[in-house]
């Protein structure tokens, strides 16, 4: 057993020891000392911490110190009754500190027992009792946000073990300290009874047994009971304000101290006004000018002191930051900062810096908070947040939009201008500057507002510069959602569908599908738009087929027919006939015949003279259907579906690709097209 460990168990044995066993008057004179100097170590020791947890042991200690001094109270009363002494130390307090007079004595210690029990014990409990309930209370908001906090990716599993610990110490420390305090109390009502046997007791004894007259007896164990009592009350006044600052002390970056004279001089101009009251005291009242004008002055060069100090320091802020900055410019870690890269970032010159002005009419933050929440609505997917930053290098009117660092689509804007579309025909009375719409490619014109009537009246779209914008940007988000759906965020959503589906959730992952595998799948039916919004039937699919294969692209094909309704809905209108290309049986054997399979996967390999004419062919048919205004969708067998969109996904990667089995059965199918090859 180490030594610290061992001096902790003499302690106790101490205490017991102190209950039963008379001690010598030297020895209680040695004990009395150090239960002094214990006393003012834990005050000290509190002063200076800077939340409670760092004094957990506070409560067992505070019972420890307590008993010790009970015990210290059991010896001495068994001391000064049985021989009329209680060694140097009681009797110098009865004799010097209060002068020898027992009458003050007296007074002295109720002052002292009544300042502890009504001030500090009482409320020392009643904030004891008060934080216990209110951690307790808090418990349920605080574990929620440490989950909230670890399902965003803002702290680790480490850290938030760590704070989930701390959580659950803070309610053991505050409901310990709140049983604690009533040791404190009890205490102090103890202290009073001691004093008052040892009066009356030792009155009768010293008479009885000892022979002494009334008037000394009175007197030689009134100072002797006193003299104990001032010497017990010392140090339980010193617990019991330790106490009270454990309690009542919140968490901050200083100690007591540190905290007290920072915030208590935080505005120097109050001491100025301090400072002139205390003179007008002196002026207008019997208190002596000398006392009034020393204790203002020192007030006032105080607050002057401090003024100075504080220009000073803000004088040097500037440059301290500035200083700062260049060293971490210095440092190796300035490399790695870096190294990190926004997922979605938007750029633009000097000449569009109003879009992002308030002041100047320009609200692109809240459209992309809009266009935020519509995505998240129509694909079920959280976009992050995007960096809207101007850029010097580009043109004063150019903007460019990043995806993870990767530029994904750039444009050009005329603020003083509205874009044109036409309606399929150009009239030649609107004049403007020839461009090209850049959400959908479609010709347009840059027209001044004096034609903007006009355009209308002849059938143009007109639409202004800040929706140009954040049409171009829903677009582009919606096309690549499926690059911002990472592990990270497919976490993020498996843990939101786990507090309502906790039992779905465990039957895929981590066992059979890991969050790799979710993400590639959900990955995938973002890629041809399809929204993963509707995550518990997907789940229920990857429940039942995710034991029988661990291949994504088979998965995401099981999925996609399970969401056969959803598909069907937003391709159609309801009631209305879907007009379709489909696929020749040749062109279908084709595709099957080339689908090589590997202990990695499946892939499509065909001839690239077969391939090229299958890819023609379906051209021939998609500019067909466009040229009658309606949007191609190609449909095939579900054999072969995921191998014809890998076909033309490089060249039509707008054009729906659906197999039967994804279509509802009361859907009315026309097909306006075959793809065929000679």
């Amino acid at each position: 057993m180490r030594a610290r460990d061992l001096s902790v168990l003499l302690s106790v044995i101490l205490i017991v020891a102190m209950l039963i066993i008379p001690f010598p008057a030297w020895m209680l004179s040695i004990l009395i000392i150090v239960n002094i100097s214990l006393a003012l170590l834990v005050l000290l020791t509190s002063m200076n911490m800077q939340e409670p947890l760092q004094f957990s042991i506070f409560p067992s200690l505070l019972l420890l110190l307590t008993l010790f001094r009970l015990g210290l109270n059991v010896s001495t009363t068994r001391s000064i009754l049985a021989t009329g002494d209680a060694g140097g130390v009681v009797h110098t307090f009865g004799t010097f500190v209060v002068g020898g007079n027992v009458v003050v004595g007296f007074v002295v210690f109720l002052i002292l027992v009544i300042i502890q029990f009504i001030v500090i014990t009482k409320g020392s409990e009643r904030v004891s009792e008060v934080a216990a309930r209110f951690t307790l209370d808090a418990m349920p908001g605080k574990q929620m946000s440490i989950d909230a906090d670890l399902n965003a990716g803002m702290i680790s599993d480490t850290e938030a073990r760590e704070r989930r610990d701390k959580v659950s110490r803070e309610a053991d420390f505050y409901g310990a300290m709140d049983g604690a305090s009533k040791f404190v109390k009890g205490d102090a009502i103890a202290g009073i009874i001691i004093v008052l046997i040892n009066l009356i007791f030792g009155f009768i004894i010293g008479m009885t047994q000892h022979g002494l007259g009334f008037q000394e007896a009175l007197s030689k164990f009134t100072l002797l009971t006193v003299g104990d009592g001032i010497v017990s009350q010392i140090p339980a006044l010193l617990i019991s304000t330790a106490t009270g600052i454990v309690v009542t002390r919140a968490a901050s970056e200083g100690n007591l101290g540190t905290d007290i004279t920072k915030q208590l001089f935080a505005f120097p101009k109050m001491l100025y006004v301090t400072a002139g009251t205390i003179f007008l005291l002196g002026l207008f009242t019997p208190i002596h000018d000398f006392l009034t004008i020393s204790i203002s002055s020192c007030l006032a060069i105080g607050a002057y002191m401090i003024s100075k100090s504080k220009d000073q320091q803000t004088q040097l802020e500037p440059d301290t930051e500035e200083e700062v900055q260049v060293e971490d410019l210095k440092s190796p870690e300035s490399v790695v900062s870096l190294l990190n890269v926004d997922p979605i970032e938007f750029e633009f010159g000097y000449g569009l810096i109003p879009l992002a002005d308030t002041n100047q009419g320009g609200d692109i933050l809240d459209r992309i908070v809009m266009i935020r929440r519509q995505l998240a609505i129509e694909l079920g997917l959280v976009i992050p947040v995007v960096r809207i930053r101007d850029n010097i290098q580009l043109q004063p009117n150019e903007y460019r939009l990043k995806i993870k660092g990767s530029e994904m689509a750039k444009g050009e804007l005329l603020l003083d201008h509205f874009l044109a579309m036409s309606p399929g025909y150009e009239d030649d009375s609107i004049e403007g500057i020839d461009t090209i719409e850049p959400s959908f490619g479609l010709a347009a014109k840059w027209i001044t507002e004096d034609m903007k009537d006009q355009a209308e009246m002849l059938g143009y779209t007109v639409v202004d510069p800040l929706s140009v914008v954040s049409t171009h940007i829903t677009e582009v988000i919606r096309r690549n959602s499926h690059e911002l759906l990472g592990r990270q965020e497919t976490k993020q959503l498996i843990d939101h569908l786990k507090e309502s589906y906790p039992i779905l959730v465990e039957e895929v992952t981590p066992n059979p599908l890991a969050v790799g595998d979710v993400q590639k799948v959900l990955a995938k039916l973002l890629k041809e738009n399809v929204s993963i919004r509707n995550l518990p039937i997907i789940f229920e699919t990857l429940a039942d087929f995710g034991r029988m294969t661990t291949d994504t692209d088979l998965l995401t094909e099981y999925v996609r027919q399970s969401l056969a309704r959803q598909i069907t809905n937003q391709h159609i209108v309801q009631g209305e006939t879907m007009k379709v290309v489909t696929l020749s049986g040749r062109v279908e054997k084709f595709v099957a015949d080339g689908v090589q399979q590997t202990e990695h996967g499946n892939y499509l390999s065909i001839d690239p003279n077969v391939s090229q004419s299958i890819i023609e062919a379906i051209a021939k048919q998609i500019e067909s259907v466009s040229i009658q205004e309606q949007s191609p969708i190609l449909l095939c067998s579900p054999a072969v579906r995921m191998y014809v969109r890998q076909l033309i996904e490089r060249y039509f990667p707008q054009v729906p690709v659906l197999s039967y089995n994804e279509l509802e059965a009361n859907v009315e199918v026309q097909s306006v097209g075959v793809v065929n090859i000679d």
